[in-house]
């Protein structure tokens, strides 16, 4: 049994931090996501079953350094309740302080500790902006690879 613990409820949100209660059916053998402090999802609505979750409408999903928000969340977890994979569909963004990547979808893969973002992913820090057909970032490293870019610098005088 999944266990979730409620921070509250709010109108037409359910708010939700992903905790470490163990389950020991048919939990996926990925590695847990290891950072510090919980991952707190908020969402207008949370269908959860056994190791996954699925939060759709104005999905935010944060971390103590990172927010990923979509439309739709699939929240995968490991053994001990900890998040293994998170899929995100519509509306995609992927915020780290001033820096915005947006996209149609991204997965969340924990064991490698990076982010991929597909569907027209565009990175914005100020007036720079950088496209390509697929950005990955590996948080790890705090650093992208972006598949056939395109970069546009401002040019600073």
């Amino acid at each position: 049994m999944l266990r979730l613990y409620w921070i509250s409820i709010l109108p037409a949100a359910a708010v939700v931090i992903m905790s470490a209660a163990a389950y020991a059916g048919d939990m996926p053998t990925e590695k847990p996501f290891e950072r510090k402090g919980p991952v707190v999802i908020t969402a207008d609505t949370l269908s959860a079953e056994s190791a996954k979750a699925l939060f759709e409408g104005n999905v935010v999903a944060m971390t103590d350094d990172l927010k990923l928000c979509a439309d739709r969340m699939r929240v995968f977890y490991s053994e001990g309740s900890k998040v293994s994979r998170i899929e995100a569909e519509g509306n995609v963004r992927l915020i780290k302080g001033d820096r915005v990547v947006t996209s149609e979808k991204a997965l969340f893969l924990a064991a490698e500790e990076k982010i991929i973002l597909t569907g027209e992913p565009r990175a914005v820090e100020g007036e720079n902006v950088v496209t390509g057909t697929k950005i990955t970032y590996l948080i790890k490293e705090n650093r992208s690879v972006i598949e056939n870019s395109k970069v546009l610098l401002k040019r600073t005088e």
